[in-house]
């Protein structure tokens, strides 16, 4: 079966509709009191693991790079709560985060981290490189903006098998000036994939503010010039998030091709564990945390709007905070891969 290359019948006055479509931050959508109770349980497991893998990098225990998803847990959390199953998800390497909201076992992933037999990747991957097909995750991609050509790739996978499912491929502020990217947003659009392309903006991708990087700072609009329409979104409140996942994925299952969301969130931690983060000031860190913490939103609401008791939400973090601990003692103690692994998932 080929898939031939369809042209846009859209008028120019259209086409540029289009482009515009939904470029400020769109509304939030209201949760019921399961739903608030499920994101915070998921942003809180994320949370308390990158914490605890954090630690364990400082001892010793996960070598090579490590980069962790502290303050952006609203956006995967959001994004899967809209999903269904079948539809995929592809990142680079700030990657733990979208792996547990993913559903992959918190044992399997902090065992990749240091390393060990039982590891999602069998010890092979690391921090960066993390796969589950059961789990429809295909990375965990070291190479900056790489996964962006192969989540578009996923979706012409879709298409051409004619199913409805879609592909949500996240990458962030730095990875959005790469060539490949723009390569991407061509062909999408082009053949009307059915992609997701997440931006995960940051701020300051490794370490330089995006208004010194970026000549265009609205990232929703960097598919103009290939009417792709495109979002800003508050990527600090879970319901925002899910609000604008339901409408792309919508967009996408309907035929229409891809859309951009730009969630607009803050990491609390350096780039890496190696990156002291000096070109910001910890009063702006700390003002981020007072004011716009995913996670204290909703445990704000969950106290105030549905009256649930301080001792539900302490059970909550205690049941979190003994699942972290017991992938760590899991990922201390497996043991590491035997020499022959070496030669395994070899293509040759």
């Amino acid at each position: 079966m080929a898939l031939a290359a369809r042209k846009s019948t859209k008028s120019p006055a259209q086409a540029k509709a289009s482009a515009k479509a939904g470029t400020k931050k769109g509304a939030t959508t209201q949760f019921s009191k399961d739903q608030d109770l499920a994101a915070y349980r998921d942003m809180l497991l994320i949370r308390r693991f990158e914490e605890k893998a954090g630690q364990m990098y400082g001892m010793g225990l996960i070598g090579g790079f490590c980069h962790l998803y502290i303050g952006q847990e609203a956006v995967v959390v959001g994004m899967q709560m809209a999903a269904k199953h079948g539809d995929q998800v592809i990142t680079g390497y700030r990657d733990h985060g979208h792996m547990l909201a993913c559903g992959m076992d918190p044992k399997g992933v902090m065992a990749e981290l240091t390393g060990r037999r039982g590891g999602l990747s069998k010890g092979k991957g690391g921090s960066m490189h993390m796969f589950s097909v059961e789990k429809h995750f295909y990375g965990g991609h070291g190479i900056v903006g790489a996964q962006v050509s192969l989540g578009t790739g996923l979706a012409f996978a879709n298409r051409y098998r004619g199913n409805d499912n879609v592909s949500m491929t996240y990458f962030g502020d730095g990875a959005a000036n790469q060539g490949q990217v723009y390569e991407s947003f061509n062909m999408a659009e082009l053949w009307k994939l059915p992609v997701i392309f997440v931006i995960e903006n940051n701020r300051y991708a490794m370490g330089t503010a995006v208004s010194r990087a970026s000549a265009q700072t609205d990232f929703s609009k960097r598919g103009i010039s290939f009417n792709i329409p495109g979002e800003q979104v508050d990527g600090m409140d879970v319901r925002a998030v899910k609000a604008a996942a339901d409408k792309a994925i919508q967009w996408c299952r309907d035929g229409k091709g891809p859309y951009i969301l730009e969630m607009q969130t803050y990491r609390y931690r350096g780039h890496s564990m190696s990156d002291p983060a000096k070109y910001r000031s910890k009063d702006e860190v700390q003002k981020m945390r007072e004011e716009h913490d995913p996670i204290e939103q909703v445990r704000r609401r969950l106290l105030e709007e549905w009256k649930v008791k301080e001792e539900e939400l302490k059970a909550i973090d205690a049941e979190v905070r003994d699942i972290v601990n017991e992938s760590a003692e899991f990922a201390t103690n497996d043991p590491e891969p035997d020499a022959s692994e070496l030669w395994t998932d070899i293509l040759k």
